[in-house]
């Protein structure tokens, strides 16, 4: 069973969630809460498998709990999709850089979000490639510093690095496992491995550490 709290101010949205997570049979709803500083309370005392984050809340908006939540090692194994009707940039790479592993427009289809939170309890990612190009073109274009490596970035072999760039630029384990020569199981095993080596959440992480080692352009 997935445990899902949504933390959202509005709480139409909140009942429409509730009915949604209501309806699947391998979810269930954790808890509730209506603004940053109560959803980063509810993931502690709660311990959901993933958490749908709403940015604009009151006091503490979603992005800034997103970070307190994923940066609490006792909460390293809760999931954060950002869940948002704002369509931005910017937006979408603070999310992944507070450490969420997903952003979704309120828009999404019912059957969308549901497969997103399977999607990321299992690992996955939630931006195609097209939205982590276009991403990282905007963000690329900016006049700021691009390289910050991370320190672990010496223990990848050669192929592992360029398995880590290909999913800095959005592309998927098929993509990946076509531009190598190799099959997509093997490419997820490299994904896995160098996740593993980096301390990665998740391939969300990836993309962000990609573009910081300058290895995306």
């Amino acid at each position: 069973m997935i445990r899902v709290l949504v933390a959202d101010d509005q709480q139409l949205v909140r009942v429409g969630l509730r009915v949604l997570i209501s309806n699947e049979d391998d979810l269930d709803l954790a808890g509730e809460a209506a603004d940053g500083l109560a959803a980063v309370a509810a993931a502690r005392d709660l311990r959901p498998d993933v958490v749908l984050m709403d940015i604009r809340m009151p006091g503490v908006d979603g992005l800034e709990a997103t970070r307190r939540i994923t940066t609490d090692p006792e909460l390293a194994d809760v999931r954060v999709i950002v869940v948002t009707t704002f369509e931005v940039d910017e937006y979408v790479f603070d999310a992944l850089r507070n450490g969420a592993s997903g952003f979704l427009l309120k828009d999404t289809s019912p059957a969308d979000l549901v497969q997103a939170i399977r999607t990321v309890t299992d690992g996955g990612a939630l931006l195609s490639p097209s939205v982590t190009r276009r991403l990282i073109r905007e963000v690329a274009g900016r006049p700021v510093p691009r390289a910050d490596p991370h320190p672990a970035l010496g223990t990848l072999t050669e192929r592992e690095r360029e398995v880590m760039a290909l999913v800095g630029e959005g592309l998927s384990n098929h993509e990946i496992a076509g531009r190598l020569g190799m099959s997509p199981a093997t490419a997820r095993t490299h994904v896995s491995r160098v996740m593993g080596k980096l301390g990665a959440r998740d391939r969300a992480q990836l993309v962000v550490l990609a573009f910081r080692a300058g290895w995306v352009t």
